[in-house]
C-alpha cells in the first residue's frame, strides 16, 4: 500500500520549473515509478488542498557514459519519471512560494 508521501518523491526547482510556476501555474515533481496520472493527481490533491486541472508525466532516460579503456557504454545513474501538474488560477503550493 502506498501513501500519497510515497507517491510524490521531491519537487523538481530548476529555472525553467520557476518559469512554469510563475506563468503557466505549472508544477514539477518527481514521482515514484509506478504512479499513474490518477494517483498523483489524488495525491497533490489531498497533500496540498489544491485543485488539479491537467496531470502531464514524463520518464526521464538515464544519463550514460563510455568506459575509457573499453569503450564500452556503462549507465551512469537511472532515469526519473516527472509530473507537470497544472492548478487552477487561483492556487498555489506554499513550497514554490520563496522560489519565485
Amino acid at each position: 500500500m502506498t501513501t500519497h508521501f510515497d507517491i510524490l518523491r521531491r519537487p523538481l526547482v530548476t529555472e525553467k520549473t520557476n518559469y512554469l510556476v510563475s506563468k503557466l501555474h505549472q508544477y514539477v515533481f518527481e514521482v515514484a515509478k509506478d504512479a499513474t496520472r490518477t494517483q498523483v493527481k489524488d495525491a497533490v490533491e489531498t497533500v496540498f488542498d489544491v485543485k488539479v486541472l491537467r496531470v502531464n508525466i514524463i520518464n526521464t532516460a538515464g544519463k550514460r557514459t563510455r568506459r575509457a579503456r573499453s569503450r564500452r557504454l556503462m549507465v551512469r545513474d537511472s532515469g526519473l519519471k516527472k509530473a507537470i501538474i497544472t492548478l487552477a488560477p487561483e492556487n498555489r503550493i506554499p513550497i514554490f512560494e520563496g522560489v519565485e
